[in-house]
Parts: structure tokens; sequence; C-alpha cells
């Protein structure tokens, strides 16, 4: 992993910049957001209310464009979330697709 100008870790995977429509999910909040960064190993989303999701909670990502995506919260900053992708799911090949 790389890290930006924030002292945060970043993927390295190649990325792409597409403005996907999506709801991340983590228990009962559910909050609207679009996917403004993706790759194979993860996404960052603009979301258009808080969600409380600390680093490390697993959270669920639905967009008809993409499916279902699970992953956890690797951070959060100014309305914007970063989700890796869960290992053992098939987001990756999903995203690929």
């Amino acid at each position: 992993m790389a890290v930006n100008n924030l002292n945060m870790k970043v993927r390295s995977a190649p990325r792409r910049k597409p403005r996907i429509p999506g709801t991340v999910k983590y228990y009962g909040q559910s909050v609207n957001g679009r996917v403004v960064d993706i790759s194979a190993t993860g996404l960052a989303l603009d979301l258009v209310a808080p969600l409380n999701a600390s680093v490390g909670s697993p959270v669920r990502i639905d967009s008809e464009e993409l499916g279902v995506l699970e992953g956890i919260v690797k951070w959060s900053h100014n309305g914007r979330i970063g989700i890796q992708f869960r290992p053992n799911t098939n987001a990756s090949a999903q995203v690929a697709a």
C-alpha cells in the first residue's frame, strides 16, 4: 500500500473514477452516496449524510450498477468514506466485470 499526503495508507491497485450511485448500509443506518473511486481492492464514496461507522466496521454497498459489495471501513474524511473489500467475497470479480 502507498501513503498519501494525509499520511493515510491508500490502495495501489489501478483505479477508475466513475460516478456511480450507491447506498452504504451499516446495521440500521443507510446513507446514499456516489462511488467516486474504485479498484479491485476497494472504493471511495462521497456521502450525502454522515455515517456513524468507525474504521474497521463491516459495511455493505448496494448499487444497481455494481450489485452488492461487502467490505470494511478503512477511513472517513470530510463526507467521503473509503471501503476495502473483504477478501473472501466476490467483490473484486464484480468490480472487474
